[in-house]
């Protein structure tokens, strides 16, 4: 897996001071998308354990709300190998620390139902997540006044619930 980017203090995806890692690759190619250069499968650098075991040191902080995993897209094939082994990390040394993930798949029909019969891997990456935003960004529901989403069909999920419910649950406090 490539990464493009890691941004060790970011306010603007997801609660709280946060890590974002933003990985390379992604076959969505929306339109006007905010990262194109990471639509590249190897732009950047690759993701060693070096750069596991940074993003593991940044989350010493108690300031460090938790991760974001971006891109790119998270849930290409390829990407999911890459960070599982990191999420997994995450969770078992900081247990408190929330794990969010933004894909343009849809959480229910293309990743709950479709990806975790297709790849094993799926499934066990869910249960380190916690929040998924899903849904590719369209230009034509763009709104800057949304939180932690680009467009208005983008959904903030609670996976914990939604697996347990066996149905979308939505994360309400930051839908408005």
């Amino acid at each position: 897996m490539y990464y493009a980017d890691i941004k060790k203090y970011d306010v603007a995806n997801g609660p709280g001071i946060r890590i974002s890692l933003f990985v390379s690759g992604c076959t969505h190619h929306c339109k006007g998308c905010f990262n194109e250069a990471a639509w590249d499968f190897t732009y950047g650098n690759k993701f060693t354990k070096k750069e596991e075991q940074e993003i593991i040191d940044y989350l010493k902080n108690d300031f460090v709300s938790g991760i974001t995993v971006l891109g790119g897209e998270p849930f290409e094939y390829v990407n999911q190998k890459g960070i599982l082994p990191l999420l997994k990390r995450i969770k078992n040394e900081y247990p408190n620390k929330s794990i969010w993930v933004f894909s343009g798949y849809l959480f229910d029909k293309d990743i709950n139902e479709r990806m975790t019969k297709e790849q094993s891997v799926t499934g066990e990456l869910l249960n380190y997540i916690d929040v998924i935003v899903d849904g590719k960004f369209e230009i034509e529901n763009k709104n800057l006044g949304l939180k932690f989403r680009g467009s208005s069909n983008q959904r903030i999920i609670n996976v914990k619930k939604s697996l347990n419910q066996k149905k979308v649950v939505l994360m309400e406090e930051f839908m408005n």
